[in-house]
């Protein structure tokens, strides 16, 4: 099974290259790099806390869309390409192939983080700077696989990148949304109040905390964050694989 795996994610790397995709990143460590030189010029106090501050988020949010927009139209150009079609034919090729395109575009997410960690750290410590990119890493991996999942499932661009903006923003902003749903301004002793408290509270519940993740402070204050590293890692191995497992069952029910 290695064989095609290897082949799988060999194509693609090649997809990358022919879509341009390291063009597009290196435009964004530019814009990036002339950003901050420019809030070094406009900047009267912290200019460094806010050079690094901004360069991290941009670099998040940025590499976050690209990926899940390049995993989202590759998988739906095989569908249209109906490559996926003839995979569903043979039984043993299923995980196979769903698995090279997840070690693909993992290879992929990992090249591209280098860049922006080491530009990064011009602007903080190195430690900071390795800590940031990693947990960028496991990030981006969640959203590669909710992005193959939802490319599986919808098959068109359009919805496929719906959902999973509203999975990810979602994911972002359910820390804060639960906690506004316990607050003391919420109406004590309603019915409809204690619905949807429990409704938010599952909701948190299935969704990855990606509030967490790849947080400024690491950066803008570096310190020692690494235990945090670790129970992130655990987050990330829980729904990759629980999206990989909802995205095969899709790819296996599916008539040969």
């Amino acid at each position: 099974m290695l064989r095609p795996l290897a082949t799988i994610a060999r194509s693609t790397a090649a997809e990358a290259i022919h879509t341009r995709f390291g063009w597009l990143l290196a435009a964004v460590v530019l814009l990036g790099f002339s950003l901050v030189q420019f809030l070094a010029q406009v900047a009267i106090t912290e200019t460094r806390e806010i050079q690094v501050a901004l360069l991290a988020a941009s670099f998040r949010f940025t590499l976050v869309f690209l990926v899940g927009l390049f995993v989202i139209t590759g998988i739906t150009r095989d569908h249209n390409d109906k490559v996926v079609d003839p995979m569903c034919s043979l039984p043993l090729s299923r995980g196979g192939y769903y698995l090279g395109k997840l070690l693909g575009y993992s290879l992929l997410c990992l090249v591209s983080v280098l860049p922006l960690a080491l530009l990064l750290a011009l602007f903080t410590t190195p430690d900071a700077a390795v800590l940031w990119g990693a947990s960028l890493f496991l990030e981006l991996l969640i959203v590669c696989a909710a992005s193959l999942l939802f490319g599986f499932a919808f098959g068109q661009v359009t919805p496929a990148v719906s959902a999973l903006v509203g999975f990810y923003l979602i994911s972002r902003a359910i820390a804060s949304i639960q906690l506004m749903a316990h607050g003391p301004l919420a109406e004590a002793g309603s019915f409809s109040q204690a619905v949807m408290t429990r409704l938010v509270d599952g909701i948190a519940y299935l969704l990855p905390d990606l509030d967490q993740f790849t947080r400024t402070e690491w950066v803008v204050y570096p310190a020692a964050h690494w235990p945090e590293l670790l129970v992130l890692a655990g987050q990330t191995l829980i729904y990759v694989l629980l999206l990989a497992g909802i995205a095969l069952f899709d790819l296996y029910r599916r008539d040969p």
